[in-house]
């Protein structure tokens, strides 16, 4: 394990990623809040014009299938709802961050970006039965599951993953025993310091051991570990740490499914990321 001056200089390097947008403050707070109404949202929005494009995007984009073609944030927000319209602003406002390179996990530039929307959109699909809020809260617990990577990935850059001592032991496993801390922990720490909800922020800390979460939290969790896993089966944004993970039997139980249901929910979701890379023009490969 190393030292514990490694492990503050972590937790800085946490400290020394940049916030969250102003817009998703704003956007959050008028959500959260019972007397605002989407006239004011989409007002807000719409100061914004990256963000503007962002939604017009994913609003007119087949996934969402709306009957005509939306040409303002207002109407896109009268259409999609609060709960979608808030995925849709942080997932743009988190693009910036995912869209890095990772060379300490080996990932390209673009490769987190598609594998976090791809964990997203899994936990999302699982848990829509459960209701569309709990589908949504998924959907952003999933996009942010693995943002501790962004810090902990330079103390990996020379690191040898191939170490005999090292195989059979899961990655969050070798991240803890080396370094005295994992990217799910560190995850969690970023989530704070962005001021996001203490359930997204234990759900992205617990996110590898749901088993390990709130009782109250444990089927969320288990919805974004089971969509993580489904990403790691994919060809699709992974790193050095693809497949070294152990599954958490609990979350099967939780979420009421086995295996069986994997294949078809990886198709669906490969499906939903190359069609979003395409329709938002992202340029990810």
């Amino acid at each position: 394990m190393i030292n514990q001056g490694t492990i503050d200089k972590l937790i800085q390097q946490v400290g020394d990623l940049p916030p969250l947008p102003q817009i998703a403050y704003k956007t959050l707070a008028l959500l959260r809040n019972p007397e605002s109404n989407m006239s004011d949202i989409a007002s807000y929005i719409s100061m914004d014009q990256m963000i503007t494009s962002r939604v017009l995007s994913w609003a007119n984009s087949a996934y969402y299938g709306l009957p005509s073609t939306v040409t303002t944030v207002n109407r896109a927000t009268m259409y999609l709802g609060q709960i979608t319209v808030r995925s849709i602003v942080l997932t743009a406002c988190v693009s910036t961050y995912l869209s890095r390179a990772l060379p300490g996990y080996g990932m390209k530039q673009g490769d987190l970006w598609m594998h976090s929307i791809g964990v997203a959109a899994g936990a999302r699909l699982i848990s829509t039965k459960l209701g569309k809020t709990v589908g949504e809260e998924a959907y952003f617990a999933g996009l942010l599951c693995d943002i501790g990577k962004l810090a902990f990935e330079v103390v990996l850059r020379d690191t040898d993953f191939n170490q005999p001592d090292w195989q059979g032991k899961s990655f969050d496993q070798i991240e803890t025993e080396q370094f005295g801390i994992n990217h799910a922990i560190l995850g969690g720490l970023i989530a704070k310091k962005w001021m996001l909800p203490d359930s997204i922020c234990n759900i992205i800390t617990n996110h590898h051991q749901p088993a390990q979460a709130q009782a109250h939290e444990q089927v969320l969790a288990s919805a974004v570990h089971i969509g993580d896993l489904i990403m790691m089966m994919s060809s699709i944004g992974n790193g050095v740490d693809r497949l070294r993970y152990q599954t958490d039997p609990l979350a099967y139980k939780l979420l009421k499914i086995d295996e069986s249901v994997l294949p078809e929910i990886l198709e669906s979701v490969s499906s939903y990321v190359r069609q979003t890379a395409s329709e938002l023009e992202l340029e990810i490969i």
